[in-house]
């Protein structure tokens, strides 16, 4: 925690404080998370410079659940990884031969409330910037911003590029001002940045560097109930991503999530 910039105060709290008890919430979630799964769909739009739709859109539907082992009995803290299950492409059963697209969401990524764990908190600096109202809660607004930018990294399969550039982001979370769920997490580049593309991918006459000019993302949660026993919990309900790259292709990506059912210990599952 010793890297966090404390320069404002939350209401009744310090921002430490504060950023504690989100963890603990955040903590809690991965513990129910990972006994319930769902319905993850997925619209992959590729965009023109004028951000209207190029073409069709890549339609994609999985079964989707969260991994988070807190029990590990390595050194390391665990981490919280969203795994995903191909059911269909465009509307037909997926078969096994289908390969993941270029900017299909990957399984096995970091979950995003992740960032509020102790041990990734000091990567980012966190200032409490006030008491606003989503939807029918009142909410507390905490903004972050990445400390160090790391290397830009590329990882190419085939045409397929996958671009690292970690250290880059900032971004405002939403916190339920009484029980310190996040409510909603809205992330953005610091700044542009510049991707040199290697030599074997240029291409005849493809240009030789990409520049990321945006990257934006929007996550908003959601009440789902359970029932026998009866549960409420805080639950992703949409992520909107958008980003434009000069040199190549933009595009839009818009994710949505239902069918919530949760896995009892006796095996019974309970929508």
């Amino acid at each position: 925690m010793a890297g966090i910039g404390a320069t404002a105060q939350a209401p009744g709290n310090s921002l430490m404080e504060m950023l504690g008890h989100v963890a603990n919430r955040v903590r809690d979630y991965y513990s129910r998370a990972q006994s319930i799964v769902c319905v993850e769909k997925v619209s992959v739009q590729p965009l023109r410079r004028d951000l209207m739709p190029e073409g069709f859109a890549r339609n994609l539907e999985y079964e989707l659940r969260v991994e988070w082992d807190a029990s590990t009995d390595t050194d390391q803290p665990p981490e919280a990884k969203v795994l995903r299950e191909l059911r269909k492409v465009n509307g037909r059963a997926a078969r096994p031969k289908d390969e993941p697209g270029c900017l299909d969401p990957k399984s096995g990524s970091l979950e995003p409330l992740a960032i509020l764990l102790p041990h990734h908190r000091s990567e980012y600096t966190f200032a409490w910037t006030g008491v606003s109202k989503l939807k029918d809660r009142r909410a507390m607004t905490l903004d972050y911003k990445s400390r160090t930018p790391g290397a830009i990294e590329g990882k190419w399969k085939g045409d397929c590029v996958s671009i690292d550039a970690p250290g880059r982001t900032k971004g405002r979370i939403w916190v339920d001002e009484v029980t310190n769920d996040v409510l909603r997490l809205d992330e953005q580049l610091t700044s542009q940045f510049e991707y040199r593309v290697p030599r074997e991918h240029w291409g005849f006459s493809g240009p030789q560097t990409w520049v990321i000019e945006r990257a934006d993302s929007s996550i908003r949660y959601r009440p789902v109930a359970f029932h026998d026993p009866e549960e409420t919990v805080l639950l992703p309900e949409s992520i909107e991503s958008l980003a434009i790259v000069r040199g190549a292709q933009s595009y839009r990506i818009s994710q949505t999530f239902s069918n919530y059912k949760r896995f009892m210990t006796a095996g019974r599952v309970v929508k």
